[in-house]
């Protein structure tokens, strides 16, 4: 392929399906990128968009998606709000966020959708989204006990009110300048629950066979048709498979699609169940999932149905993306926490320059933000949710400095790539021989591509930012005194802990890190010490490599810190990959293995190799070292406190924009 005078493909050629307008009723899209319905709880008390909110969307528009998707807006929120905070289009006031945020997304170049939903019977229930506020009553299909609460069968009387609720919700939409709406009657929701042969049990015309359990979405269908008028994009978000005996199976989901064939014009094509905690991570799926690991769903519904079809499922490279496109398994893809990892994705793969997408580590720190923050974040991508403030002009350098970074771990890199951006001289010392620190051992088991990707990209940014760069060079004080910086970046990492525990020095106990690195090292059975992430991920990986996994963890439970989403998706393979002992300690390591103690009793555990995952500490004797040699410093990443990748990049980045 040529390249062009500019140095790159002509822009958009290399994935010419993927930047090929579709048109979509009366909208034609730029390309087949959607950025999928989201809603961060950047909502006010209200139900109000909030200029956070708004800000989001807008960034989303500008990395150059043809359509961005504002998700779970509520039309009936006395019954649906299922989440603590969320859009309600039937809250006063509503109208003036809205209409701003059509308008940012437009003033940046693409096409505002929103997805209209009703929370069935979680409306009245504690559920993923949330225990505050909710409805004071929980109606679903039919009536039923739950651990959470009982639910009442929905009077016929309010599925009328409900269907008239999507009608006014869909005219409101397109009056606050929405260019399309979709539908949600997927992953647990209200018409899910109406679909599903075992929650619904009625023996009205809203129960018993396919097609009945079916009228109340095809109802609310026709209601948003005559509230929105003809020509106007309706997209539906249906299920290609539930996977549970609770839901409908792939042919029963072929049979809605073709229910809804001349209803809509877009079908959106996801799976499983949001508020099933086994299928979470399927819905949204987890790293142990392949990217595009949903499309067949898609690809299937596609054979039979002439709308166009949307396939999700963790797509985040766009020379996938192409080849769905390309091949006909779907006409759209839509990116969820892609587009929250790096925004201008879609810009660009146009650009040719898919080598610094950030890649998504599907890490969920962005599902966990939502929770007791109430906001969203992203361990990639130190501005998501922070582009309100992005917006001010920032500070501008008053001279430019000779700039010394100390460590060449994410913290470390980040602060250099940002700093140089600024127009300061940076060099950046790392003691071994290649950047990335401890990424490197957390991006070393078989589901942790995506770390290794983001280490090159990384690297690459160092690269192209200028950044002199010194391996094998220990920055030692005598080495910082004769390098003389105006500004010192401390970004060293941390350091293993080893506890004293008898034995702990013996030829037969690795630490972790050196564990990932070295799987050589092991033996067959293998004994982990500490059940926190480390230890946890360890075992999987380690199982994955033929090994015999044990692990020993004090508390009650192995990843009790870990975000409970991606904790879902992980424990599953924890326990496929190791035994675990839990409120246990480790009394005496021996060359056969470990000496243990549960509850009063003693436990030994025979072992060939036994792997230290006790955890890590901040080296802050060194870091004290450093910095008391220079009047302007900042410290980041684990050597200012232990903590994830999101704190480090966090650190680097926002630090750095400080000199």
């Amino acid at each position: 392929m040529e390249r062009n005078t500019e140095g790159c493909y002509d822009r958009g050629k290399r994935y010419p399906h993927l930047f090929s307008p579709l048109r979509i009723g009366n909208i034609k899209m730029k390309n087949r990128i959607i950025c999928a319905p989201t809603s961060p709880s950047m909502i006010d008390l209200n139900g109000h968009f909030t200029p956070e909110m708004i800000a989001y969307l807008e960034e989303k528009a500008m990395g150059g998606a043809g359509v961005v998707t504002y998700g779970e807006a509520i039309v009936h929120s006395s019954t649906g709000k299922s989440h603590n905070k969320q859009l309600q289009l039937d809250a006063f006031g509503v109208r003036q966020g809205m209409t701003e945020a059509v308008r940012a997304i437009h003033n940046a170049g693409a096409y505002a959708n929103i997805q209209l939903s009703h929370g069935g019977k979680y409306g009245g229930l504690a559920s993923v989204g949330g225990d505050v506020d909710t409805c004071s009553v929980a109606y679903g299909p039919s009536h039923e006990m739950t651990p959470m609460g009982e639910v009442h069968e929905m009077p016929v009387e309010l599925i009328l009110e409900i269907v008239e609720s999507y009608k006014k919700g869909a005219r409101l939409c397109r009056e606050t300048g929405f260019d399309m709406v979709q539908v949600h009657a997927a992953h647990g929701w209200l018409f899910s629950q109406f679909l599903s042969p075992v929650m619904n049990r009625r023996t009205d015309e809203f129960g018993g066979s396919l097609e009945n359990r079916a009228r109340f979405f095809l109802m609310a269908l026709d209601a948003v048709r005559e509230g929105v008028g003809p020509s106007y994009p309706i997209e539906a978000r249906i299920s290609g498979d539930d996977m549970t005996e609770m839901g409908l199976g792939l042919e029963d989901c072929i049979e809605i699609a073709k229910m809804i064939d001349d209803k809509v014009d877009l079908i959106n094509v996801s799976c499983g169940n949001h508020e099933d905690p086994h299928m979470f991570c399927r819905t949204h799926p987890s790293a142990f999932y392949p990217r595009g690991v949903n499309v067949y769903l898609a690809a299937e519904i596609k054979k039979h149905v002439k709308t166009p079809v949307a396939c999700v499922g963790s797509l985040n490279d766009p020379a996938q993306m192409e080849e769905i496109i390309a091949s006909g398994q779907a006409d759209v893809v839509e990116l969820g926490r892609a587009s929250l990892a790096d925004p201008y994705l879609p810009a660009k793969a146009y650009r040719d320059e898919a080598d610094d997408i950030t890649p998504c580590l599907r890490c969920y720190e962005c599902f966990g933000a939502t929770g007791a923050p109430e906001m969203v974040k992203c361990a990639v991508n130190p501005r998501m949710g922070e582009q309100l403030a992005a917006r001010l002009p920032g500070k501008a350098p008053e001279r430019r400095k000779k700039v010394l970074v100390v460590g060449g771990g994410p913290a470390g890199m980040e602060a250099a790539v940002t700093a140089a951006g600024r127009g300061h001289d940076v060099t950046l010392v790392e003691q071994s021989h290649r950047l990335g620190g401890n990424l490197h051992p957390a991006g070393a088991a078989y589901f942790k591509k995506d770390v290794r990707k983001l280490i090159q990209v990384l690297e690459r940014r160092v690269e192209r930012a200028g950044v002199k760069v010194l391996l094998h060079t220990e920055a030692t004080p005598e080495f910082v005194k004769e390098f003389a910086p105006d500004t010192l970046f401390v970004a060293i990492g941390s350091t293993e802990l080893r506890p004293p525990i008898k034995g702990i020095d013996g030829a037969n106990v690795v630490m972790a890190v050196d564990a990932e690195l070295h799987p050589e090292k092991l033996g067959n059975q293998v004994v982990i010490l500490g059940g926190g992430l480390v230890g946890a991920e360890g075992a999987v990986g380690f199982h994955h490599e033929g090994r015999q996994c044990t692990i020993v963890e004090m508390k009650p439970e192995i990843a009790a810190e870990v975000n409970p989403f991606y904790r879902g998706g992980l424990m599953p393979e924890v326990e496929k990959a190791a035994k675990c002992y839990v409120n246990t300690t480790v009394k005496e390591i021996t060359p056969e293995g470990v000496v243990c103690e549960r509850q009063g009793e003693r436990l030994f555990l025979k072992a060939d190799t036994v792997v230290c995952a006790l955890g890590f500490r901040s080296p802050y004797d060194r870091v004290d070292a450093l910095t008391d040699l220079v009047d302007e410093y900042y410290i980041v990443g684990d050597c200012k406190k232990v903590g994830k990748i999101y704190d480090a990049m966090n650190n680097g980045y926002y630090a750095a924009l400080l000199v």
